[in-house]
């Protein structure tokens, strides 16, 4: 990792706070950050967490594990360090969307505890909501739209989360969700019992 340029100041130019943009868009922005493995159901979720959202008025932005790493992370492979790295840039971009008064809804694997972690630190605690996208491997190997299961279990795909690298379940998300015996709906109707009440905007939040 990069050492920090001494010289850089990253709140110097900030000229609208992060209450005065939520106020504008009256919502409190948090940061939904699903894991899970793939197969689980992340991505249904979040496009239809971000549907649900904008119909009650809300403005939220996915992130997701194929598009960020098509993009801005095409340079980083699936190791363990490229894996954490991958995370880190992540969570820095949900502190600017945080910072910019938009729900960010993300959906990726983030295996492991030392990630999810340092996701929550750089988020903050009170801005991070946690939701396990709980499905068995058994499960997940059934739906393998993508086919990366099988690619998996052929050796053509190394490292691959729940084949040949460990996904940590986590032990005290804010929200479960079980994809195998729930549907999408029932899903992110429970998702919303929980960050309704977070996102709502009072006039009196400081």
């Amino acid at each position: 990792m990069m050492a920090r340029n001494a010289n850089i100041f990253p709140d110097i130019q900030i000229t609208v706070n992060r209450k005065d943009k939520e106020r504008f868009l009256k919502q409190h922005s948090i940061v939904i950050w699903m894991t899970g493995l793939s197969g689980a159901g992340k991505t249904t979720i979040a496009k239809n967490l971000e549907a649900e959202l904008l119909a009650q008025g809300y403005i939220a932005q996915i992130l997701d594990g194929d598009n960020i790493r098509s993009g801005i992370n095409n340079n980083l492979s699936f190791s363990e360090a490229d894996r954490f790295e991958n995370i880190r840039r992540i969570a820095e971009i949900s502190k600017l969307f945080v910072q910019g008064g938009v729900i960010c809804i993300n959906s990726f694997i983030s295996p492991t505890d030392k990630i999810r972690d340092m996701a929550k630190k750089i988020i903050g605690k009170d801005d991070y909501i946690e939701i396990y996208v709980n499905a068995p491997l058994e499960v997940c190997e059934d739906r393998d739209v993508k086919g990366l299961y099988s690619k998996a279990r052929r050796g053509e795909i190394k490292d691959f989360t729940g084949i040949d690298s460990p996904f940590e379940e986590p032990l005290n998300p804010d929200v479960e969700v079980n994809t195998d015996i729930q549907t999408a709906k029932e899903s992110v109707q429970q998702i919303l019992d929980h960050i309704l009440p977070l996102i709502e905007f009072k006039k009196d939040k400081n």
